[in-house]
C-alpha cells in the first residue's frame, strides 16, 4: 500500500486543479485518469468544439469580406484540416495539463479508480491492482451524456457530442434533440458550414435555463443561418429511412416528420457515480450526483468531491473553482462555494452569455425589478466590425438599484459577460455601473448603457 497526502480521482477541470492547488499548499498529491488527461473538456467537449467553432466563424467571416471592402473567393469548408486544426489544440493543451502536473510534482497515475476502504483507493492500471492509501480523497470522475430512452436512439448515424466532434465528413443534413448550449453550438457549427439543421427542444423556447429574450434571439439567429426549429416539441422515435434517418416528432402542429443523415442528441448530462465504490464507502449520492457541502466535503470525513459528479451546474469553470475549495478545504484552509456569480455561455453566432437572476426568477424571489436593455446596433464598436445582433439586458432591484444578473446576446458576450459576475460578487449598484468609466469605442459601452436605461436616463437611445 502506497501513502500519500492527498487522493484525486479524475483528472478532467476539477481534479487537475485541485492536484495543483492541494500541491501549491504544499501537498504531497497523486492523481489517477481513466482514460485520458483534461477529462471530457479538454478532449471531446470544451475545447475541441470552441476550435472547430472558431473554424467556422473564419468561414462565416471570409464569405461576407466584401462587407468590408475586401475580395476573397468564395471560402471552402475543409473538413478535414479544420478536425486536424482542433486535433492539434487539444494535444496541446493536454500536454500543458501534464506538463503542470509533473512541474508540481504531482504523481499521474493512469486506471481505473475506486474506493477500497477506509482512506484507501484501489487502482487497476497497466501494472495490475494496486492500492493507495490517503487521509484525503477527491472524487472528480465528471459525466457523461445522457440516452434518451426512445426507439431508434442505437441507430448508426445516432450520436452523442464526442460522435459529432469525431465525424469525418460534414453531413448534409443534421437533426439535433436538444436546444442547450451543447445543441445550440453544434447547430451553429454544421448551419455555418452548410449542412440542412433543424433542432428540436421540448420545452417553449430554446436555452430554457437562459432569460427569455436570450432564447428568443438566439431562436431568430438559427433560422436566419438557415436552421429550422421546433420548440415544445418532443421526439418519440427514430427510424432507419432510405439512405437517412427519418425523426417522429410531436409538437403543437401534431406529428412531424424529419429527414436527416445524421442525428444529435443533446439533451444532458448524468454524473460518473458507477463503480467508485460509493455505496460500501457510505458516501451519500443519488442521481443527481454525490452531495457535498459548500466546502465541497461529502458525508464521508475526509472524502470531496467536485464538478460534473456533484451535479448542479455542469460547466467547467465551476469544477476548476470547486477543485480550488476542495484542496484547499481539505488542508485545513477556509474555503466555500458560493453559486450566485457563475456565468455560463453559449457559444453559437451570436454568442450567448448570463449571470445572476434572469427577470422572471427575480420576479418570482419577490423583487421589485428594474430592467435595463441596450441593442448592440446602437454600439460604435458593433458597427464598426459588422457585428449589430444582439442586446445586453441589466437586472436589477429597484429600491438601491442592487444588481441582479446580466443577459447578453452578441459578439464576445462570454468575454463581457465578467463584469456582470464580478459586479455580482461585489454587491453592485446601477450608479456604480454607471460611475464606472468604459472605453470608447468597446462593446462594453454597451453595459454601461444598459445599466443607465435601467436608471432611466440611457445616452444612446431615442427618447421614447
Amino acid at each position: 500500500m502506497m501513502p500519500t497526502d492527498l487522493i484525486v480521482i479524475g483528472g478532467g477541470p476539477g481534479g487537475y486543479i485541485t492536484a495543483l492547488r492541494a500541491a501549491q499548499l504544499g501537498a504531497h498529491v497523486t492523481l489517477v485518469e481513466a482514460e485520458y488527461l483534461g477529462g471530457v473538456c479538454l478532449n471531446v467537449g470544451c475545447i475541441p468544439t470552441k476550435a472547430l467553432l472558431a473554424s467556422a466563424e473564419v468561414y462565416h467571416v471570409v464569405s461576407r469580406s466584401a462587407e468590408f471592402g475586401v475580395r476573397a473567393a468564395k471560402p471552402e469548408a475543409d473538413w478535414p484540416a479544420m478536425q486536424a486544426r482542433k486535433a492539434d489544440v487539444v494535444a496541446k493543451l493536454v500536454g500543458g495539463v501534464r506538463m503542470l502536473l509533473g512541474r508540481a510534482g504531482v504523481d499521474v497515475v493512469e486506471g481505473h479508480a475506486h474506493l477500497s476502504g477506509p482512506g484507501t483507493v484501489a487502482v487497476d492500471g497497466a501494472g495490475g491492482m494496486q492500492t493507495w492509501a490517503a487521509p484525503r480523497i477527491v472524487i472528480a470522475t465528471g459525466s457523461s451524456p445522457l440516452t434518451l430512452p426512445i426507439a431508434g436512439a442505437d441507430l448508426p448515424g445516432v450520436l452523442d457530442s464526442t460522435g459529432a466532434l469525431a465525424l469525418e465528413a460534414l453531413p448534409a443534413s443534421l437533426l439535433v434533440v436538444g436546444g442547450g448550449a451543447v445543441g445550440l453550438e453544434f447547430a451553429t457549427l454544421f448551419a455555418t458550414l452548410g449542412s440542412q439543421v433543424t433542432v428540436v427542444e421540448m420545452l417553449p423556447r430554446l436555452a430554457p435555463l437562459a432569460d427569455a429574450d436570450v432564447g428568443d434571439t438566439l431562436r431568430t439567429a438559427l433560422l436566419l443561418q438557415g436552421a429550422k426549429v421546433h420548440v415544445s416539441t418532443k421526439i418519440t422515435a427514430i427510424e432507419a429511412g432510405r439512405g437517412a434517418l427519418r425523426a417522429r416528432l410531436q409538437g403543437p402542429q401534431g406529428e412531424v416528420i424529419v429527414e436527416a443523415d445524421k442525428a444529435l442528441l443533446a439533451t444532458g448530462r448524468r454524473p460518473n457515480v458507477a463503480g467508485l465504490g460509493l455505496e460500501a464507502a457510505g458516501v451519500r449520492y443519488d442521481r443527481r450526483g454525490i452531495q457535498v457541502n459548500e466546502h465541497m466535503a461529502t458525508s464521508v470525513p475526509g472524502i470531496y468531491a467536485v464538478g460534473d459528479v456533484t451535479g448542479g451546474s455542469m460547466l467547467a469553470h465551476v469544477a476548476m473553482h470547486q477543485g480550488a475549495v476542495a484542496a484547499e478545504s481539505s488542508l485545513g484552509h477556509k474555503a466555500r462555494m458560493r453559486y450566485d456569480a457563475v456565468p455560463s455561455c453559449i457559444f453559437a453566432r451570436p454568442e450567448a452569455a448570463s449571470v445572476g437572476l434572469t427577470e422572471q426568477a427575480a420576479r418570482e424571489q419577490g423583487y421589485d425589478v428594474r430592467v435595463g436593455r441596450f441593442p448592440f446596433n446602437g454600439n460604435g464598436k458593433a458597427i464598426a466590425q459588422g457585428e449589430v445582433d444582439g442586446f445586453i439586458k441589466v437586472v436589477a432591484e429597484a429600491r438601491y438599484g442592487a444588481l441582479l444578473g446580466l443577459h447578453i446576446v452578441g459578439a464576445h458576450a462570454s468575454d463581457l459577460v465578467l463584469e456582470g459576475a464580478l459586479g455580482l460578487t461585489l454587491e453592485m449598484t446601477l450608479d456604480e455601473l454607471a460611475a464606472t468609466i468604459h472605453p470608447h469605442p468597446s462593446l462594453g459601452e454597451a453595459l454601461a448603457e444598459a445599466g443607465l436605461a435601467a436608471l432611466g436616463r440611457p445616452l444612446h437611445l431615442p427618447k421614447s
